[in-house]
């Protein structure tokens, strides 16, 4: 079912909820770190104030489980927002009760309200109907922007799009599942990288995208997964033996499809980890000495996964090839974000990590599109929707 965005329905001075992902970190000057997520909802509510709107702003912060902890407050937050919007940002110090209603009443249009962290009232975890109704209760269109977190089910998310009559999505949002989208029937040849932490989630996708992908360019934790699994010394790297079984079972999918798995013939490695300041040097036969640590994929395994993504059409890319946050081995990420963006395929990266490297090395405006979105973007492949979607569509019904 297609749900509109903001821009889609008549939002002309009427009272706008915005749910938003505003859960960034606040150092002890009070200054917001990761700007990104506020910035990417500018779009949305620049939109919103030119429509004369009223703007509220609904966010968490943070794990306080339900109680007020000052240090989670989105104050800091709203000056950020004050500051990229060039207005006065109403804070009315909590999501929901007669302060926030009155705000809401005086508040003149083309204005912006940031309610206080959604989280420290217990219930918006819960999806509680009766919280849900008292945030809803203050505007009369409900908008998520809030694609990073539309995989869990919070008051704010799920419960709260029964009480309104309109509901749609923030043109942020609206570029996430549109893009995301084009995965279901890619150009190919298609190439999936995959790499990062070695977790069920990331099989899942793997097993997924098999419906479409020509071939898989496996590194990091998960490279490694898959070097044990074909009979691989992987050194000091813990591999779950439920993992191992699932691993098998792609293998085996892929050979009967035709698809290519190509794994790591040569890796970067430590003695011991990285605690010990040790070397680094490189193991050609995929074979890792007892004792020690990948840390990124080797220069011929660089050479091999750029050459597979230059004859590609499409090319989608899910986690780092190796210790990204260490300078030293940056270098298999940085190798494939500059093949993807300087092939003529059209290419998808997300998550965090992998998002950040294409950032560092400027290419974002040389690939298709690039996400920080990490789990909510695998979860949307998978599943084809996100219990936030699902909420918004049936009451769209």
């Amino acid at each position: 079912m297609k749900i509109p965005s903001i821009a889609e329905i008549d939002i002309k001075e009427k009272k706008i909820f915005i749910r938003a992902d505003l859960d960034v970190p606040v150092d002890k000057s009070g200054v917001a770190g990761e700007v990104w997520k506020i910035e990417r909802i500018l779009p949305t509510v620049r939109y919103a104030l030119q429509q004369k709107a009223k703007v509220i702003l609904a966010a968490h912060r943070g794990k306080p489980g339900g109680k007020v902890v000052r240090r989670y407050s989105l104050e800091a937050v709203g000056a950020e927002l004050s500051q990229a919007l060039g207005c006065e940002i109403y804070f009315p110090e909590d999501s929901v009760g007669d302060a926030v209603k009155k705000v809401s009443v005086d508040m003149p249009a083309g204005s912006v309200m940031l309610l206080e962290n959604l989280d420290f009232h217990k219930k918006e975890l819960e999806d509680n109907i009766d919280y849900a109704k008292r945030l809803a209760e203050i505007a009369d269109i409900y908008v998520n922007e809030a694609f990073t977190v539309s995989n869990q089910k919070r008051a704010s998310l799920s419960a709260i799009t029964g009480f309104f009559n309109t509901v749609c999505v923030g043109l942020s949002f609206k570029n996430e599942i549109e893009n995301l989208g084009k995965l279901a029937k890619p150009d190919r040849p298609f190439t999936a990288v995959i790499g990062g932490r070695c977790t069920p989630l990331r099989l899942a996708l793997m097993e997924k995208l098999m419906d479409s992908v020509d071939s898989f360019l496996l590194g990091g934790a998960v490279g490694n997964l898959f070097l044990k699994t074909l009979g691989k010394e992987t050194g000091r790297s813990e591999i779950d033996q439920s993992m191992i079984y699932n691993a098998k079972k792609l293998i085996s999918s892929s050979a009967t499809r035709g698809i290519r798995f190509i794994v790591p013939v040569d890796l970067v490695t430590v003695r011991g980890d990285l605690k010990n300041d040790s070397p680094s040097y490189i193991i050609s036969d995929n074979n890792i000495p007892t004792g020690s640590t990948t840390v990124d994929i080797g220069p011929e395994t660089r050479a091999q996964f750029a050459n597979n993504i230059s004859g590609a059409r499409t090319v989608f890319w899910n986690g780092p090839l190796g210790i990204c946050e260490e300078p030293g081995f940056f270098e298999g990420s940085r190798a494939v974000a500059e093949a993807i963006a300087e092939s003529d395929a059209w290419g998808a990266v997300t998550g965090r990590d992998t998002a950040q490297i294409v950032h560092d090395i400027a290419a974002e405006g040389r690939v298709g599109y690039v996400s920080r979105s990490g789990e909510a973007a695998v979860e949307y492949i998978i599943n084809g929707t996100l219990p936030a979607i699902t909420a918004l569509e049936e009451r769209i019904k």
